[in-house]
């Protein structure tokens, strides 16, 4: 039996790339197609389908929305981000609002085929290097066990010179762009070192980031 897909987007020219892209594949069918996210949901209540691909961004209704009331109707049909944004809020909002997968309208052939397997079996994904630690603030682990003052002194965080950096400037109230630029680095390299701050010190948020960072003498 094929993969029953739903595009949502308001671009006709990406969803005819998207089904450019997955006819050469005999166990994907695209079934339906919606330019919004109202449309998506009334397409997806009539079709059934085993998965929905969904853009971020659309008039009417945008694609979180969607998610979000597919789940309020208690339909549980795995949702498929896709966005032109690698960033935080976006990110996080799409997994708060129950969707199980988060891709990059850059990312190649294979990776956007692994994405559509991998949600349609119910299973998350997130592509970049964001994936596995937005993954685990999100869904893993106790996310409340940030107050560790007393035993701060004796544990030994290890960042990197450039994590530093990165961490010096986040009180200052700079974004991740005027960051990355003060830096000379891409705007996904401070996310990705700023995440991995996050997890090392276990914390999910830039409060506790700072907070974390005074404690253990590294702000």
């Amino acid at each position: 039996m094929p993969i029953n897909i739903v595009l949502a987007d308001d671009h006709a020219l990406v969803r005819d790339g998207i089904k450019s892209l997955l006819e050469d594949e005999t166990d994907l069918k695209v079934i339906g197609e919606a330019s919004n996210g109202e449309e998506a949901l009334e397409v997806a209540a009539i079709l059934k389908p085993d998965l929905l691909i969904l853009d971020i961004r659309m008039p009417r209704m945008d694609g979180i929305t969607a998610v979000k009331e597919l789940h309020k109707q208690g339909k549980n049909i795995p949702c498929l981000m896709l966005s032109m944004h690698d960033s935080e809020e976006y990110v996080l909002q799409s997994i708060t609002a129950g969707a199980h997968g988060y891709l990059l309208k850059d990312a190649s052939r294979e990776e956007f085929l692994k994405a559509i397997y991998t949600v349609s079996k119910g299973e998350k994904y997130f592509s970049g290097d964001l994936s596995h630690i937005l993954l685990k603030q999100i869904t893993g682990g106790d996310l409340g066990s940030l107050n560790k003052t007393a035993s701060a002194p004796n544990i030994k965080i290890n960042i990197t010179r450039r994590q530093r950096e990165i961490l010096n400037l986040i009180p200052q109230g700079l974004t991740n762009q005027e960051i990355a630029e003060q830096l000379g680095l891409s705007r996904r390299t401070v996310e990705t070192h700023r995440y991995k701050m996050m997890e090392t010190m276990e914390v999910n948020n830039k409060a506790d980031l700072i907070k974390r960072g005074r404690e253990l003498g590294l702000l």
